[in-house]
């Protein structure tokens, strides 16, 4: 970062009165709660973290600093707000697939259309129509186990855990499933991606290059032992 671009000594004081305000409004909040799910404490949590989070990157890209302390967040930075003990809970998964062989895909979808006279299948029907064939003789699981078997390949996925205070009354949200849901009632996030078995293989491989160094300046140091090392007198 360039001089130019550096924060002012007055910014930097100013994101330290502001940690400094919101510590106050965090305790006052928590002083005054009521029960463990009150609103005002979370919103003066979220405020003190945000002004931290300002205050840190201005006093590093000043002065090459850091603080002392750090707020957790949960992996998706989103903090739970939910209620502690939830009455019910919905599940959302998201799959995504990539049709590597339609081919495949369209016969498996005819096979299961000339057994099943509730299958609605039309001749020589595309992708679209065989998807909706497998989808309403497969459960998702199995398709997911079986993606190859259908001419699919795995893409990333997500499952979500919601919580919520009372069970949806039948047909409540069936116009738009999904719409309803806040990210801050999600009680627990499982991801699959290929993404973090590539991180895994980057930190293995440089785990392993720091090992292979560390091994090889153990043996350069054990030959320059020898070598310096005086051999001993013939009798």
């Amino acid at each position: 970062m360039s001089d130019a671009a550096l924060p002012t000594v007055a910014e930097v004081r100013a994101a330290a009165e502001a940690v400094k305000a919101a510590l106050d409004r965090h305790l006052a909040a928590v002083e005054r709660r009521i029960g463990d799910e009150d609103p005002d404490v979370y919103a003066a949590f979220n405020e003190l973290a945000a002004a931290a989070e300002e205050y840190d990157e201005l006093l590093y890209d000043r002065y090459d600093e850091v603080t002392p302390f750090e707020i957790p967040t949960p992996e998706d930075g989103v903090p739970y707000t939910g209620p502690a003990e939830p009455a019910a809970f919905s599940v959302l998964i998201r799959r995504d697939y990539a049709v590597v062989e339609p081919a495949r895909l369209i016969a498996q979808a005819e096979r299961v259309a000339a057994h099943d006279r509730d299958a609605d299948f039309v001749q020589d029907g595309g992708t679209a129509d065989a998807l909706g064939v497998l989808f309403g003789e497969y459960e998702p699981d199995e398709i997911a186990s079986r993606c190859k078997d259908f001419g699919l390949e795995e893409g990333d996925s997500t499952l979500w855990i919601a919580a919520s205070e009372e069970m949806a009354e039948p047909g409540e949200w069936l116009g738009s499933p999904f719409g309803h849901i806040d990210p801050q009632d999600v009680l627990h996030r499982f991801d699959v991606s290929s993404v973090f078995d590539e991180e895994a293989d980057e930190f293995e491989d440089a785990e392993d290059a720091e090992d292979a160094e560390d091994a090889d300046d153990v043996d350069d140091a054990q030959e320059e032992d020898e070598t310096a090392r005086p051999g001993l007198a013939p009798a």
